[in-house]
C-alpha cells in the first residue's frame, strides 16, 4: 500500500465524517493530522525523495473531503519546507523530522512579510539585536496551525537595516501569546489564531535565513505551488457534489451551462500544468514566476467556478444548513483570498507584465546583498 493509499484511506474513514463538525463548530482535526503524518503526507516533498508534486496531489485527496483539514496540511508543509531549505543545519536537523512526521505541528506567518513586499501593508514584527538572538516585538492577526505546542516560521525587521530575518518562533515560549481573536464564516477548525510577541528571545539558533530575501526567493515557488493543492481538492470536492445531484436530478441540471465534464477537463488541464511548474521549483525567475502565479490564479478561479456550479446543481439540498456544497463554495472564497489573494497575484502578475520581480525579492535580494 502506498502512502497516497493511506491518505485516502484516513481521510474516507477519519476525516470525511468529521467535514461538518470541522466546518460548523470549529473542530480542529488534530488527530487526523497525526494519522496523515504518520502516512508519510508531510514528508513528501521533503523526506529522502521528495515530491513536491506528490505533497500537492496528497493535499488535493485531502481538501476533496475538507478544505479546512487541506489548509492546516499546507500549513504544515510549509513548515516543514521552510525547515529543508534553510541553511541552519542544526535547526532543520532538530525540528523537521518532527514537522515532516507530524509529531511536531507547525504554521506559516508569511501572510503579512509577503504582502510587505508587495507593497501591500507594512511588516508587523521588528526586532532589536542583542548578545545571542534577537528580541522581538509586534502582533500578526491570523496565523493558521497552531497551538500551545506549535512552531511557525516568521519575518521581522531589524530597523536600520535593509532586510528582514526569518526565524522559528515557538508558541509556548516567554514572551509568545496566541488566542482567537476572531471566527469566520469558513475554515472555523483551522486554529487561526492572533499571535503577539513582546520581546520575545529568539535565539540565533532559531534563525531560518538573515538576511531572509535571498531565502524565500528559493522558497516561495514551492511556497505558492503547495497552495494549489487546497484549490484543486476544492474542484475535486465540488465535481463530487455535481455527480451526487445528479442521481437524482440530472433531468433538471442538464439545463445549466456548466457540467461536471467541463470542470474534470479544467482540472485535468491544471493537474498537468502544476506538475510541470512542481518538478522545478527553484527555477525562480520572471519567466517561471510568471507561468507559476497565472497556473495559481487560474485554480483560483476554477475553486470559485467549480463550487458556485455544484451550489446550483445540488439546488435547495446544498442550501440547507448541512449541505455540503455550501460549504464548498465558502471554502472556494477562501482559496480565493488567501495570501496572494486573487487580486494580490494580479497585481504579481502586473509588476513582472511591468519588469518588476515577484513580491519585489529580485530588488530586495539585490539590496540585501550589496
Amino acid at each position: 500500500m502506498t502512502a497516497r493509499d493511506d491518505v485516502g484511506r484516513i481521510v474516507a474513514a477519519d476525516l470525511a465524517p468529521l467535514a461538518d463538525e470541522i466546518d460548523r463548530q470549529g473542530l480542529y482535526p488534530e488527530t487526523v493530522l497525526r494519522q496523515l503524518g504518520e502516512a508519510g503526507l508531510f514528508a513528501a516533498h521533503v523526506g529522502p525523495h521528495p515530491s513536491l508534486w506528490a505533497a500537492i496531489s496528497n493535499m488535493a485527496v485531502v481538501g476533496q473531503a475538507c478544505l479546512s483539514t487541506a489548509f492546516v496540511t499546507w500549513c504544515q508543509d510549509s513548515c516543514g519546507w521552510y525547515l529543508a531549505n534553510s541553511d541552519n543545519t542544526g535547526l532543520r536537523d532538530s525540528l523537521l523530522p518532527g514537522v515532516a512526521s507530524g509529531r511536531q505541528l507547525g504554521g506559516t506567518a508569511l501572510s503579512n512579510p509577503m504582502k510587505a513586499y508587495a507593497n501591500i501593508e507594512a511588516v508587523r514584527l521588528s526586532g532589536e539585536r542583542v548578545t545571542g538572538g534577537y528580541v522581538v516585538t509586534g502582533t500578526l492577526p491570523w496565523v493558521s496551525n497552531l497551538g500551545p505546542d506549535h512552531i511557525f516560521g516568521a519575518i521581522f525587521t531589524v530597523p536600520g537595516r535593509n532586510h528582514g530575518v526569518m526565524a522559528m518562533v515557538q508558541c509556548d515560549q516567554p514572551g509568545v501569546k496566541i488566542a482567537q481573536r476572531s471566527h469566520f464564516c469558513a475554515l472555523e477548525g483551522t486554529r487561526t489564531m492572533s499571535v503577539m510577541l513582546k520581546r520575545a528571545f529568539i535565539p540565533d539558533s532559531h534563525i531560518l535565513a538573515d538576511p531572509a530575501e535571498p531565502y524565500l526567493v528559493r522558497v516561495m515557488p514551492g511556497f505558492i505551488l503547495l497552495q494549489a493543492g487546497m484549490a484543486l481538492g476544492v474542484i475535486r470536492g465540488a465535481i463530487d457534489a455535481m455527480h451526487e445531484a445528479g442521481t437524482t436530478h440530472r433531468h433538471i441540471n442538464a439545463f445549466l451551462p456548466e457540467q461536471p465534464q467541463l470542470f474534470e477537463e479544467t482540472l485535468e488541464t491544471l493537474e498537468q500544468t502544476v506538475k510541470e511548474l512542481a518538478a522545478t521549483p527553484y527555477e525562480n525567475n520572471p519567466d517561471f514566476m510568471r507561468r507559476l502565479l497565472e497556473a495559481r490564479l487560474d485554480a483560483a478561479e476554477a475553486s470559485l467556478r467549480a463550487a458556485n456550479a455544484a451550489m446550483l446543481h445540488a439546488g435547495t439540498r446544498g442550501f440547507l444548513i448541512h449541505g455540503s456544497a455550501q460549504r464548498r463554495l465558502r471554502e472556494a472564497y477562501f482559496v480565493a483570498i488567501v495570501t496572494p489573494s486573487i487580486k494580490h497575484l494580479r497585481k504579481e502578475l502586473a509588476d513582472i507584465a511591468a519588469g518588476g520581480g515577484c513580491m519585489s525579492l529580485w530588488k530586495s535580494t539585490a539590496s540585501a546583498q550589496a
